[in-house]
């Protein structure tokens, strides 16, 4: 059985230190979910590839050919990894307009492992304020430890909390969770579709 995490980085510059993490992050998940014996496909989403296709959504109300894949492969993932970049204490906006795009019931009951990059380490604060509560609100199961780097985490290793100890902390819970739930179910997005023909003959 594979396992599928969808990874969504709203890094806004190439490199960035929030794709870095995600990236981190995704590695320590698929280990651990293989320690516990899942298979694990890791899809990741630089959502600054798609900041027109999200603008053109807000305005139209529909994705566009480019968009519609992501939000399907965010729908039927297993889990999701979500990283942004802390501005203004909250996350950022691009990350605000995908979350804003998503079908309302697209997270219900997906395990989510929230984390965040930012210039001090107060902007940590965001996390418990900001993102826990915004895929609470959207009904997702979101893991307990919440994963912050600041600038002097990166490359520290003589602390009894290091980055890298949350990221293996964190991501051992979102395994824990994963494997202990049902695969995702992979439905087609007409399923629900009424028959027209079954309709038209009834009326007859």
């Amino acid at each position: 059985m594979t396992r599928r995490i969808v990874v969504v980085s709203a890094g806004l510059s190439t490199p960035s230190s929030t794709r870095l993490l995600a990236d981190r992050l995704s590695a320590a998940a698929s280990a651990a979910l293989r320690d516990r014996g899942e298979q694990v496909e890791i899809e990741t989403v630089e959502l600054r590839e798609h900041a027109h296709d999200l603008a053109d959504h807000l305005v139209t109300g529909f994705p566009n050919a480019s968009l519609s894949p992501v939000l399907d492969s965010v729908a039927l993932a297993d889990a999701v990894i979500a990283v942004t970049p802390i501005f203004a204490a909250s996350y950022s906006g691009l990350f605000k307009t995908f979350v804003d795009v998503l079908d309302r019931e697209t997270l219900t009951g997906t395990p989510v492992l929230v984390a965040a990059t930012g210039g001090t380490a107060r902007h940590s604060l965001a996390l418990e304020h900001a993102m826990r509560p915004l895929f609470a609100h959207l009904h997702a199961v979101v893991v307990p430890t919440a994963v912050f780097a600041a600038p002097e985490d990166w490359g520290v290793t003589d602390s009894s909390s290091t980055l890298e100890d949350r990221i293996e902390r964190a991501a051992g819970e979102l395994a824990d969770v994963v494997a202990h739930r049902p695969r995702a179910a992979r439905t087609d997005a007409f399923d629900d579709v009424a028959d027209f023909t079954a309709l038209i003959a009834r009326q007859h």
